[in-house]
């Protein structure tokens, strides 16, 4: 992508990571209608054109949508096309792109969640050898002829109980509707997703007001030392943080707020 459609692509990345930090949200759902949308526009080129064409307004395009998919698919995921129509793209194709890519990213947040994550890495790169070794598998599923379904019916033989379901579902889906990318570039990018996901952890970092813009990155680049991982800062503001800041990743909290300071002091003099 160029130009204006990375741009787009980057922020519609940071809204679904915000969409999928809550924990609220489905992230299978959410890739299977994301998944939806994709098939769509990928199917209806007018339509595309519409939602990505320059000379239309942002609220004029995601009006369209909300009338079109709002009653058809969940409500965050409609918003968060909708966000996105509301960018600009460099080429309409690249819409479809980014739909796809954020498809995928939510199939591995839910496999994040269920621990599963590591295997599905692994797995779609062990497909991935399996497949580039062994050429009348390779051609079964690549064969323009065959039809989605047949496609569909071989990878569960192959990885149905075998496989984690993110891994299936994901490998389902590049094989039966490739969009012009080689079976082998789309498991390359998938691996590459997975592994990006696996390095990135969520902070939630709640204070009694909110945070500069400096102090974000001072922040965030703190964590990324501390934990060695890319870090992602999930922000609260909470009045009832005296002063500092108090900082959740997974499990662990890092106490650094007046209050919470004040409350372990009195817990000590009780003891």
């Amino acid at each position: 992508m160029n130009g204006a459609s990375r741009e787009a692509l980057a922020a519609a990345r940071e809204r679904l990571d915000a969409l999928t930090d809550a924990t609220s949200v489905d992230a299978g759902a959410l890739a299977d209608e994301l998944a939806a949308v994709t098939a769509l526009l990928d199917r209806e080129v007018s339509l595309r054109r519409v939602l990505t064409d320059p000379a239309q307004s942002g609220e004029a395009k995601a009006d369209l949508v909300q009338r079109l998919l709002g009653g058809q698919i969940g409500g965050e995921t409609a918003d968060l096309v909708s966000g996105m129509v509301r960018a600009r793209w460099s080429q309409s194709r690249d819409l479809v792109d980014a739909l796809e890519e954020l498809a995928d990213t939510a199939d591995l947040t839910a496999a994040q969640r269920a621990g599963t994550l590591d295997d599905v890495e692994d797995e779609l790169f062990r497909f991935g050898r399996i497949v580039s070794s062994n050429a009348g598998l390779r051609a079964a599923l690549t064969d323009r002829k065959a039809t989605a379904s047949a496609k569909g019916e071989l990878l569960r033989s192959l990885l149905g109980g075998r496989a984690a379901p993110t891994t299936e579902r994901l490998v389902t889906r590049l094989v039966t509707a490739p969009r012009g990318r080689s079976l082998e570039a789309g498991l390359e990018s998938l691996s590459k997703l997975a592994a990006d996901r696996r390095d990135r952890m969520v902070a939630v970092v709640t204070s009694a007001v909110p945070l500069s813009d400096v102090q974000k990155q001072r922040l965030g680049a703190a964590l990324a030392k501390l934990y060695g991982r890319r870090m992602h800062l999930n922000l609260e503001v909470d009045p009832a943080v005296v002063g500092g800041i108090r900082v959740q990743v997974g499990d662990e909290v890092i106490n650094g707020s007046l209050a919470d300071r004040i409350e372990d002091a009195e817990r000590r003099l009780a003891g």
